[in-house]
């Protein structure tokens, strides 16, 4: 079984039950979806640090797969990216380095805001977890409440070396890369639902996603009438 940790955020619910639609749809593997929210800190959204609690929540035992997961679609099957393991790193991610195209993000909505370069910007939010290397068992609630954002996101408790690179198409940034092998859209902008973004980059599968969801809920409603 494939263990996904799952960003959710209530302004983007919507979002996060589309881009579990996307991943069930691709894959024949079983897979275990966990939502991760919790308390709003510094201004960020519900699960900016609840992520560095993978390895804490799989009991410091094998691999997982976090993704932001709200803003976010799964183009592929999310199996080839769980085979790009390797046991040699306590992270993968994919190492952006870039500057955004967009000095504000989430337009048009009450989530509007700034949208700043920094380094390491969008590195935590697709990450495959190797939650028994020794140096994650640091990563406990005590020490991600007591460490900042800028430690955590850039991964400062692991030196470079244990920092693995994943291939850029696992975390294509909507609206700041092209990327015609696309296998996740990260619409860090903004989703399709919000209207300022209704016809961005892979905005089409997003909608059909959501689309082919609400008919499944639909047909579920009437089979139970």
């Amino acid at each position: 079984m494939i263990r996904i940790f799952a960003g959710y955020d209530p302004r983007e619910a919507v979002g996060y039950h589309v881009f579990c639609q996307s991943v069930i749809e691709r894959t024949k593997r079983l897979v275990s979806i966990t939502p991760l929210s919790g308390k709003q800190r510094d201004g960020t959204n519900a699960f900016t640090y609840q992520r560095f609690l993978v390895p804490f929540l799989c009991g410091y035992q094998g691999k997982a797969i976090f993704l932001d997961g709200s803003d976010m679609l799964m183009l592929a099957d999310i199996e080839d990216l769980e085979s790009l393991f390797d046991p040699r790193y306590a992270v993968q991610v994919v190492k952006h380095d870039y500057q955004t195209k967009h000095p504000r993000k989430y337009i048009g909505t009450p989530m509007e805001a700034r949208n700043g370069d920094y380094p390491r910007k969008n590195w935590s939010s697709v990450v495959l977890w190797n939650c028994e290397h020794s140096r994650n068992r640091v990563l406990t609630p005590e020490f991600i409440e007591e460490s900042t954002g800028e430690e955590l996101h850039r991964f400062q408790w692991l030196p470079d070396s244990l920092i693995g690179e994943l291939p850029r198409e696992w975390n294509v940034l909507v609206g700041e890369h092209d990327h015609l092998r696309t296998k996740i859209a990260h619409y860090t902008l903004g989703i399709p639902e919000f209207d300022h973004y209704a016809d961005c980059d892979y905005s089409k599968p997003w909608l059909n996603t959501k689309s082919r969801l609400l008919n499944g809920l639909i047909n579920m409603k009437e089979i139970s009438n």
